[in-house]
């Protein structure tokens, strides 16, 4: 059902046919880019939070960690995920599905500074098993995205 929302939320858009399903789970950062066959860090995981009356998803790159005062100073709120059973009444799709599409009126959607280093990263498509790659324009026009954040902790550096 939620694959099926978020196809035709995405038509709008002409990019239903975009989705990619896989024959194998992609419900984690390391699944899914295995399924794609890309690095972990172009995935563009949606982070859940709870809000006031619905939730907060803040999509990262794949190897973006929250930094929890920034996203204190930033939602004047500590940052408490969704539990497992939250999830699918405030995101519409079930855990290792949820995408920034196809979402309730209640849930905000924040795109992460940390995704900015890619030209098109992959975000899931309301399944454990989906995702599409969009650039950054669309994943930000296509979410709807309320803007950008930096509520991430800095990558480590690479030797």
């Amino acid at each position: 059902m939620s694959l099926e929302s978020v196809k035709t939320y995405l038509q709008a858009f002409g990019a239903a046919d975009r989705v990619l399903v896989f024959d194998s789970s992609s419900a984690t950062v390391a699944l899914a880019a295995a399924a794609i066959g890309t690095q972990p860090e172009r995935i563009a995981k949606s982070l859940s939070f709870l809000g006031d009356g619905g939730c907060i998803l803040v999509v990262a790159a794949g190897d973006a960690r929250v930094d929890n005062r920034k996203f204190k100073d930033r939602f004047h709120r500590k940052a408490t995920m969704l539990t497992a059973e939250q999830v699918p009444a405030l995101t519409g799709h079930p855990v290792g599905g949820v995408c920034p599409f196809a979402l309730p009126e209640t849930a905000q959607v924040w795109l992460d500074e940390s995704l900015r280093r890619f030209e098109t990263v992959y975000p899931a498509a309301g399944t454990p098993n989906s995702a599409i790659e969009l650039t950054l324009p669309e994943l930000e026009r296509f979410s709807g995205a309320l803007g950008w954040v930096d509520v991430c902790k800095d990558p480590a550096p690479t030797a």
